[in-house]
């Protein structure tokens, strides 16, 4: 995302939201309005939970299939973006936060970021990252640079050039 969206985004969004209260009040008054705000956060907060415990169960289902759960971890975020969307106050964050919820929306979604989108299995679990840009091969080789040593394997001596060294013993 280019940065000059983000102030856009910091302005815009309260803006939206402020017109958006004003229009819902207008149309169905206020204590109905602030009723609304209210519930689609207890809303948010229970479909966090409800979907976002469904989505982390189903992504530890395929990483014990064997398979990289890339797809889940993406629909997982999303949810959970979603419901944190719904939790803010304001109609067009819940507009855009029930979206998330929605599966084909999440596919679509993933359909747009999935190549971009780097899953690696490390001994303890799964990890994923984002890479923004044209990458013509998103995936990087399976074996990552990592050299493990056991703590016999390697040792230091002291280093005279060293500006941390001893100033006896430095050679300068």
């Amino acid at each position: 995302m280019p940065l000059i969206l983000l102030p856009i985004m910091f302005l815009g969004l309260p803006l939206i939201e402020i017109a958006g209260f004003v229009l819902v009040g207008n149309a169905i008054g206020l204590w109905p309005t602030l009723s609304l705000v209210i519930l689609t956060s207890f809303i948010g907060a229970i479909l966090l939970r409800v979907e976002g415990m469904g989505v982390l169960r189903e992504a530890n289902r395929e990483s014990q299939e064997g398979r990289l759960p890339g797809k889940s971890l993406v629909s997982g975020a999303m949810v959970v973006i979603g419901g944190i969307l719904l939790i803010l106050p304001g109609f067009f964050t819940d507009i855009i936060g029930l979206l998330l919820f929605i599966p084909p929306v999440r596919h679509f979604i993933w359909s747009l970021i999935g190549k971009r989108v780097v899953v690696m299995r490390t001994a303890r679990g799964t990890s994923a990252s984002y890479r923004s840009g044209n990458h013509e091969n998103a995936r990087q080789s399976d074996k990552p640079n990592v050299l493990d040593l056991d703590e016999n394997d390697f040792t230091r001596g002291p280093n005279p050039s060293s500006p941390w060294s001893d100033p006896d013993n430095r050679k300068d």
